[in-house]
């Protein structure tokens, strides 16, 4: 990561989350570096992508995957934008409002290289790997593994979607000029600090022998050796992406975010990980998403997400 020239790509865009304010993450990181010191955009590039927001103003019409058909334009946008660096040997840092639009980086990556086999470390609450079939709220930002494992990933359906779902969720599937599908193949995925699923997802990472690290399993752990043993699982992938959930941190530290659980990864934890992981040289690209200012208190969890970036770039 630090070889490359890092590029923040701001991508303000809460189509798939279940609560309103994750647009405001990505501009409260920056604000808030702004004020103390500018030490991180000060010194690199950023741009952001336009997001499609103003359809939530009008609700939702397919209540199994909520403004799905915007959520798939707004992955295509940040497709561009991602590969765009990736094409300049840059390494893309993406800041996200939710979690909906991991999905579009994964693609980017995939997309670009489709030969490579893709290895995605999944930090996170919530293993996301939801599909309109089997999603208790409709919101998509529970999705995007879902959708990057591809059609007929799901185990146990508990939805009858409409046609125009089901259309639109096959698109999503498929997103990218190189249509590949599936994006990514479960034996290529690590999820570290899950703690809040469904049973569908429970039985998805059981039938599938998803590596996981559940809070029972971080206990005698540091951060050092699940970094270590994360990257010598992957170690068969030609490329890596990482994405950060701000919601795999304890309360303690995530308080501004829509969903957070107890018995998460503290902040320094969490630094230490992302570092470790940060300096294999086959990662690809790195998000971090649902800061969630509206719903927090001196915007705590920006300030920590900034403390993160610092680390990782400085």
């Amino acid at each position: 990561m630090k070889n490359k020239k890092i590029v923040i790509v701001e991508n303000p865009s809460e189509l798939g989350a279940g609560t309103r304010g994750p647009a405001t993450g990505p501009i409260a990181v920056r604000l808030e570096d702004n004020q103390s010191g500018n030490t991180v955009y000060g010194k690199l590039k950023h741009k952001t992508v336009e997001s499609r927001n103003h359809v939530m103003c009008e609700a939702p019409s397919n209540p199994h995957a909520k403004y799905i058909e915007e959520i798939k334009n707004q992955n295509l946008a940040l497709i561009d934008s991602v590969q765009d660096e990736l094409k300049n040997n840059n390494f893309p840092l993406v800041i996200s409002g939710d979690h909906s639009n991991a999905l579009g980086t994964i693609a980017a990556i995939k997309d670009l290289y489709p030969s490579k086999r893709l290895g995605v470390i999944w930090i996170d609450a919530h293993a996301d790997l939801h599909t309109p079939f089997t999603t208790p709220s409709g919101n998509v930002h529970g999705m995007p593994l879902g959708a990057s494992l591809g059609e007929g990933y799901q185990s146990t359906s508990i939805n009858n979607p409409s046609n125009e779902v089901v259309k639109c969720w096959h698109e999503l599937t498929h997103i990218g000029s190189n249509n590949v599908h599936p994006k990514i193949q479960a034996k290529d995925l690590v999820l570290i600090a899950i703690r809040d699923l469904e049973e569908p997802e429970w039985k998805d990472i059981d039938d599938n022998k998803i590596k996981n690290y559940v809070p029972a399993r971080l206990l005698n752990k540091t951060m050092e050796e699940v970094a270590g043993e994360t990257l010598a699982y992957l170690e068969e992938c030609d490329l890596l992406y990482i994405s950060f959930d701000v919601d795999s941190m304890d309360p303690e530290v995530s308080t501004g975010t829509g969903t957070s659980v107890p018995n998460g990864l503290t902040l320094d934890e969490a630094k230490t990980l992302l570092q470790v992981l940060s300096e294999s040289p086959k990662l690809a690209a790195l998000e971090i998403t649902e800061i969630n200012p509206l719903i927090d208190t001196n915007n705590k969890m920006a300030k920590a997400s900034l403390d993160i970036l610092r680390h990782l770039v400085n």
